[in-house]
């Protein structure tokens, strides 16, 4: 059975970091693209991120470019979303997402077959 499990989330001050995880278990993650979502209360689910089964290709989103680095170490099969200088507007639950259809790409569109629970983000002083 596939499972992506998130981990890292937690409460931050503005200016502050965290490091999410994205971890797979039942599968091999080196075929798959992984994509960073986060949905806060009352708006629609964005993409964050996204890296390619190979990590050559990343995609980011505006809002988080510069601040947030997204890496993958298919030795631990595991993602991350190393997430710097922290606003309040980023409080939001963060899911990962993972399918193999996308070759050396990937999408920040949520069109994934796979995805994890979610961990919240929260910055606040």
């Amino acid at each position: 059975q596939l499972q992506l499990v998130e981990s890292g989330g937690g409460l931050v001050q503005p200016g502050g970091s965290l490091r999410l995880s994205c971890a797979a278990s039942g599968f091999t993650l080196d075929y798959y693209a992984i994509g960073w979502f986060r949905q806060a209360p009352g708006k629609e689910r964005e993409g964050v991120s996204c890296i390619s089964a190979n990590g050559d290709s990343t995609n980011y989103a505006d809002s988080v470019k510069g601040r947030f680095t997204i890496s993958r170490d298919n030795a631990k099969n595991t993602v991350y979303l190393q997430m710097n200088s922290l606003k309040p507007e980023d409080t939001a639950v963060y899911y990962c997402a993972a399918d193999n259809r996308y070759g050396d790409t990937c999408t920040r569109f949520p069109f994934y077959d796979d995805w994890g629970q979610g961990t919240q983000v929260t910055v606040s002083s």
